[in-house]
């Protein structure tokens, strides 16, 4: 029923920030054309924090991101021109295909303090698809169908599943849900797609019969159907159809290994453009990328 259980891995991004890492992952690279997980805070950031715990301007290829947040603010900025902050349950979507940079800022905690907590994930874009056009939406309200029931508050981030649909333009099949569960609580987990994948966020879940704890992904095998709380919890589910291999180089994913380098060296020699509104600073190609990326965002 469990395939396999992913421990996030903490890492300190410096300022303060602290992620969990869940994809990708050694025996896991990815589920469907999710490629990139990672579980933002829960932190702290006090009023007057320094500018240094901001994500500097960077680069993108070949994916999508996918921002959503339970609490706190962040102000997204890129190079298509879009500003506009991202608050709890909204979804920011962008696409870079051939190529976008963006920035991440946390200029509401600076102004007055904010708790931040929320998952960022990469959607790799699939074949013929790769080198689209980049874009940038923004979503919430009506964009994120929601319902509630049995104990049960669920929220539709991107794609389609629970007889519904999304709003953000995807380029692959796939689902990506939050579930809000009271402890007792038993929901659906959405059939129909090759990989699936299940997240606890906050507080802790059975499956099978087993119980796991918050901080874990399940990689679901074909007869998971259902997940039942244990305690109140917070658990995303995700997963759709593979899109073959993909390389990750620092911010960059591609089925080209050659590609990566040509988007490196692009980088590095000022080729890509820069935010109009956060073009002072940026974060430059580290020396020694390694085959994970580095910001989180």
């Amino acid at each position: 029923m469990i395939d396999l259980v992913i421990e996030q891995r903490r890492h300190n991004l410096g300022g303060n920030i602290e992620v969990g890492r869940v994809l990708p992952f050694a025996r896991q690279r990815m589920v469907g054309p999710f490629i990139f997980f990672d579980h933002i805070g829960p932190l702290d950031l006090p009023q007057g924090i320094d500018r240094s715990v901001d994500v500097r301007p960077h680069p993108h290829i070949g994916l999508s991101t996918v921002t959503y947040l339970f609490s706190g603010e962040m102000m997204h900025r890129d190079s298509l021109g879009y500003e506009l902050a991202v608050r709890p349950h909204e979804v920011n979507w962008m696409t870079a295909g051939r190529g976008i940079t963006h920035s991440e800022r946390f200029e509401r905690a600076r102004a007055q303090g904010d708790h931040l907590h929320g998952i960022q994930a990469w959607v790799a874009l699939p074949d013929g698809q790769e080198e689209v056009a980049p874009s940038f939406s923004h979503h919430a309200g009506d964009d994120l169908p929601q319902w509630s029931e049995a104990g049960v508050t669920g929220q539709l981030i991107a794609g389609s599943a629970y007889g519904l649909t999304a709003a953000a333009r995807t380029h692959s099949p796939l689902f990506y849900a939050h579930l809000d569960m009271a402890a007792g609580a038993s929901a659906e987990i959405p059939g129909g797609y090759k990989e699936r994948a299940l997240y606890i966020a906050t507080g802790a879940v059975e499956v099978g019969g087993t119980r796991y704890e918050s901080g874990r992904m399940l990689v679901l095998g074909a007869n998971a159907s259902r997940v039942r709380a244990i305690a109140p919890s917070s658990v995303m589910v995700l997963g759709g159809e593979p899109v073959g291999e993909r390389f990750i180089y620092w911010n960059f994913v591609s089925s080209s290994k050659d590609r990566l380098a040509q988007a490196a060296s692009d980088w590095k020699a000022g080729k890509m453009k820069l935010p109009d509104a956060d073009d002072a600073e940026f974060m430059p190609l580290p020396e020694n990328p390694a085959s994970t990326p580095a910001p989180p965002l």
